[in-house]
C-alpha cells in the first residue's frame, strides 16, 4: 500500500512540475497561439487556489485533479515543440515557489456564484408554488 502512495506522490510531483514548465513554455514565441490558449486554461486552472469541483465533494472533488489536469497537460504537450519543452523544464527545475493564479480563482468563484444563484431562484420559485 505504501508503494502505491509513493507512486501517486511521485506522479503528483511530476504533474506539478509539468504545469510549471507549461507556465514557462507559454512565454516562448515558438509556441503556436492555439497551444498558448490551451496552456492558459490548463495552467490557470491548475494554479488556481479554488477548484471548479471542491475537493470535499466525495469522488468528484478529486476527479478534476486526477483527470482534467493530466488530460489538459497531455493535449498541450503534443502541441509544443520538443526543444521548447526541454528549456521550460530546465527553468522549472530552478523554481523555488509556485505562483498562484487569482484570475482563474475569480472566474471559478463567478461560476459557483451563478450556479448558487440559479439554484436559489429555482428553490424560491418552487416554494412559491
Amino acid at each position: 500500500m505504501s508503494n502505491i502512495l509513493e507512486r501517486l506522490k511521485h506522479k503528483a510531483k511530476h504533474l506539478k512540475a509539468e504545469v510549471m514548465a507549461l507556465y514557462f513554455a507559454y512565454r516562448d514565441p515558438r509556441v503556436p497561439w492555439y497551444a498558448k490558449l490551451l496552456i492558459v486554461i490548463v495552467v490557470g486552472y491548475a494554479l488556481s487556489p479554488i477548484d471548479l469541483i471542491p475537493d470535499f465533494i466525495p469522488v468528484l472533488g478529486y476527479l478534476d485533479d486526477l483527470v482534467l489536469i493530466p488530460l489538459g497537460i497531455a493535449m498541450v504537450l503534443k502541441m509544443i515543440p520538443g526543444p521548447v519543452m526541454e528549456e521550460a523544464r530546465m527553468k522549472e527545475s530552478t523554481l523555488t515557489t509556485k505562483p498562484k493564479n487569482w484570475f482563474a480563482a475569480a472566474i471559478i468563484i463567478v461560476i459557483w456564484t451563478i450556479i448558487f444563484g440559479l439554484v436559489l431562484l429555482n428553490v424560491a420559485s418552487w416554494i412559491r408554488k
